[in-house]
């Protein structure tokens, strides 16, 4: 494959220059910095994932958001109960720490091609869809998916794609709202951006500030202009029509060779920065900063960070980014109520200091726990929600919450522990919250499923 890096710089830069102001924050640094901010990748592995995309949309496939109906089910039916997997993969992971470094790396690279290269370079066996979905979620739970000590991985923002069921998108169509320029939303976004994730060395190194604002203010525009088109009954937004690549026909989405179409992390206390004046409008709020900041870290360029960002507030948690934020509110209602059915002692404790999750828990509900270090550890709990459904954050939080116990449990100001929950830990934490999952009645689950729509 010829590279396609130079050509597609050089079309970027003769956009940035044609539609920026020199020195703003929308303005590309450098050719230096697009180069790295938007091409980052061998083009050969930017259609891994390809297969799934054309499978997933042209099959209409269902993504299992209700985990109650098939993960719940998986763990109670095929797993005694959660001490036997945590059990089993511990013992496999001592086993493994065990043995020579020549076959760990071996083994580590057998399970990595085999449970996720593999499928994501071959496609599923016999082009059976769900079945290949099930093999991508059984390996992000056994083995995680595979990456360096700083969290960076190969393999991670394709999964992520997947999982997330994200149409293709051409990148023409973040360039075009790039293009527009300053959005409604861009000196809110301004003052969030200079601040998030700004103790985090690993994330400061990857992400530049003006790709941060780039992406945030071409989601803001998108949000904007999808509002006005349904408060003017429009069929596409003013400023920005459907591309006939992202109007869900397939053979637009895939068109044939001979076809036409060929902490401080980040301030979130409250609802300050939304748009609280409209309830029902889905546009930038603050917090927005931080819950991006984990899919620019992950991708290989600002489109695909663009599009995977775009269908998780839009699918997963529009209830998140609505302007009286009723789903955080919701997921922090729901964090109490979890909190007394599997640690009423504690639950009892807190409510006792008057620390309701709303005091404590509101960044951690609205990022899914992006505001709490490490990044690596934070993508490792993202590579779960994406896998079994980002309503697992609220007992993962929850999780964190019974970990510290003892130590909550003894101090006569708690508040002051849970200012700064302590940094994470992916293995423990996800190990805790599928115990959780088993003791929750059904009618209290179908909340939390839901909770964030």
């Amino acid at each position: 494959m010829t590279d396609i890096f130079p050509e597609l710089t050089k079309y970027y830069m003769n956009y940035m220059q044609d539609i920026l102001v020199p020195g703003s924050a929308l303005e590309a640094s450098s050719e230096e910095e697009v180069r790295l901010s938007l091409f980052r990748c061998d083009p050969a592995t930017r259609h891994n994932h390809v297969w799934l995309y054309q499978a997933s949309i042209q099959h209409q496939h269902q993504q299992i958001t209700h985990f109650s109906n098939h993960s719940r089910l998986f763990f109670s039916r095929d797993l005694v109960c959660i001490s036997d997997l945590h059990s089993t993969l511990v013992s496999q992971h001592r086993t493994f720490k065990s043995r020579p470094a020549s076959e760990k790396r071996s083994q580590y690279r057998s399970v990595e091609m085999t449970n996720l290269e593999g499928l994501l370079f071959r496609g599923p066996t016999g082009g059976d869809v769900t079945g290949g979905l099930d093999q991508i979620r059984d390996a992000v739970l056994s083995h995680g998916i595979p990456s360096n000590s700083d969290g960076m991985s190969d393999l991670r923002i394709y999964v992520w794609l997947v999982l997330l069921n994200v149409p293709p998108l051409r990148t023409d169509g973040y360039l075009d709202l790039v293009r527009q320029g300053a959005s409604p939303a861009y000196t809110k976004i301004r003052n969030d951006t200079f601040r998030t994730l700004t103790t985090d060395p690993l994330f400061r190194r990857r992400v530049t500030e003006n790709s941060l604002t780039r992406v945030l203010n071409a989601i803001a525009w998108k949000l904007h202009d999808a509002h006005e088109a349904r408060v003017n009954g429009w069929m596409s937004p003013p400023t920005l029509p459907v591309p006939k690549h992202m109007d869900g026909n397939p053979e637009h989405m895939f068109p044939s060779p001979g076809s036409t179409a060929a902490r401080t992390r980040g301030s979130m206390t409250g609802t300050e920065g939304s748009d609280a004046g409209d309830s029902t409008h889905v546009g930038y709020v603050q917090g927005m900063n931080v819950l991006a900041a984990p899919f620019l870290y992950a991708a290989r360029s600002e489109a695909e960070a663009f599009a995977a960002f775009d269908r998780f507030i839009n699918h997963e948690v529009p209830g998140y980014v609505r302007g009286s934020m009723e789903g955080v509110h919701k997921g922090l209602s729901l964090v109490d109520k979890i909190l007394a059915i599997v640690d009423p002692k504690l639950a009892a404790y807190l409510s006792s200091k008057g620390l309701e999750a709303r005091i404590y828990g509101f960044a951690s509900v609205l990022t899914l726990c992006a505001c709490t270090p490490p990044l690596p550890e934070v993508l490792q709990l993202w590579d779960f929600y994406f896998a079994f459904g980002p309503h697992m954050n609220l007992f993962c939080i929850v999780a964190q919450l019974v970990l510290i116990r003892d130590q909550i449990m003894s101090s006569p100001s708690p508040n002051q522990i849970l200012r700064s929950f302590p940094p994470l830990h992916a293995a423990n934490i996800k190990a805790y919250a599928i115990n959780f999952v088993r003791k929750i009645p059904a009618d209290l689950y179908e909340q939390i499923l839901s909770h964030a729509k």
